[in-house]
């Protein structure tokens, strides 16, 4: 792939992105060391409640290098990089074992939203904090009679003079308790039905009338949340794009949640299928033909996996929107991470039984079966994604 923008010959792009390559390597080399030496491999799924403080500081420590926030424009605060140099940076990232990010929704999802939707107000406001690593963002979509049918949702704002008035409740709201603004699609016409009268509004998190409640799940963390809306309040400022355009404007957002981190996810997801093989290899599981052949399947998968994933980034090389076409990789990998989690239970064997240590310290293994069968649930589960692959992309009849 030639870094868009690059001139010249395939060699001379490719020795380019080498370079890149060496760069972000040798830096995250001597970052993850000293105060953040303790940070390798901490947060992610299920593990969110780790070090979080820490990760925070890194997240900072990420912006003043200028390792955030680098698919967004220059003119917008952004490094500007190409997608192979996205590709680039994730894997390297993942390679490294470097901690999850705290600061990855505002980054990766809203920021690229208001910088395509947004008014030049919002964009001023809102962007610079998120590049700096100092404001959080969660994601306000679902809601309990509303989670993979999102069009279904029910939460309701109403204008009110120069504020919207929201009353409602959403669910599953990932970090909403460390966030401190959240984007939301509401119903502002009332009588309006599935993807008609919905707005995207950015709301303060911490303010009156608004309650959140952590849910603690199998693994026993509570990074998703219950947030319960009683007269919160918004100013009309913080609507994205026209009152009624919310679910064109909330679609688009979900697919740039599914660009090039992607790669960094499937290296991540790699790295641990490598575990599960030394696992087997060390207890004999690896000797076991019906489980090494589930083993190679596996590796096989993660392979698929990511060509899916440069399948699905060619288009915004190309400068296409995201689109219904990045659902089959969301369908394929919480498919396959799931089945991982199932084959690292076997690979233990009796020892899957036994946690680690009291009350509930689990081993990661455990950890990955048990939040894994969420996968193919949360944002947006198989059979929506299904539908929309059958309906949007290959435009066959609804059912």
């Amino acid at each position: 792939m030639v870094p868009s923008g690059a001139s010249g010959p395939p060699g001379a792009a490719h020795a380019e992105a080498s370079g890149f390559r060496e760069e972000v390597r040798a830096w995250l080399a001597d970052a993850l060391t000293g105060e953040f030496a303790g940070a390798r491999g901490l947060g992610g799924p299920g593990r969110e409640h780790e070090a979080f403080e820490l990760r925070l500081g890194w997240e900072r420590h990420l912006a003043a290098a200028n390792w955030t926030c680098l698919s967004w424009p220059k003119e917008h605060g952004g490094r500007g990089l190409s997608v192979a140099e996205q590709v680039v940076f994730h894997e390297e990232y993942a390679r490294a074992d470097a901690p999850a990010r705290v600061g990855l929704i505002g980054d990766g999802m809203v920021g690229p939203t208001l910088i395509a939707f947004g008014t030049e107000d919002q964009r001023r406001r809102l962007l610079p904090p998120i590049r700096a690593g100092e404001a959080l963002w969660c994601q306000l979509y679902s809601e309990p009679g509303a989670g993979s049918d999102l069009a279904a949702l029910s939460t309701r704002a109403r204008r009110d003079g120069d504020d919207y008035v929201i009353h409602g409740q959403k669910v599953w709201s990932s970090l909403a308790h460390q966030a401190d603004w959240g984007f939301a699609l509401v119903r502002t016409e009332p009588g309006s039905a599935r993807h008609r009268g919905l707005s995207y509004l950015l709301v303060p998190m911490r303010q009156p009338g608004i309650d959140i409640r952590p849910i603690v799940s199998m693994t026993g963390t509570s990074e998703f949340n219950e947030v319960f809306f009683d007269g919160a309040r918004t100013p009309a400022a913080n609507l994205v794009g026209a009152e009624g355009d919310g679910w064109r404007i909330g679609m688009a957002t979900l697919g740039f949640e599914r660009g090039t981190f992607t790669l960094g996810q499937q290296v991540g997801f790699k790295r641990e299928l490598e575990r599960i093989i030394a696992l087997a290899k060390r207890n004999g599981a690896w000797e076991k033909p019906h489980l090494r052949d589930r083993l190679v399947r596996a590796w096989i998968g993660v392979e698929i996996m990511r060509f899916t994933a440069l399948r699905t980034l060619a288009d915004a090389t190309a400068d296409v929107p995201p689109g219904p076409a990045s659902s089959i990789g969301k369908l394929y990998w919480s498919t396959w991470h799931q089945r991982l989690g199932e084959l690292a239970m076997d690979v233990l064997g009796a020892e899957a039984m036994l946690v680690e240590g009291e009350p509930y310290e689990l081993r990661p293994e455990q950890s990955l079966f048990l939040f894994s069968r969420a996968d193919t649930v949360y944002a947006g589960s198989s059979e929506i994604q299904r539908n929309i692959i059958a309906e949007r992309t290959l435009g066959l009849p609804r059912a």
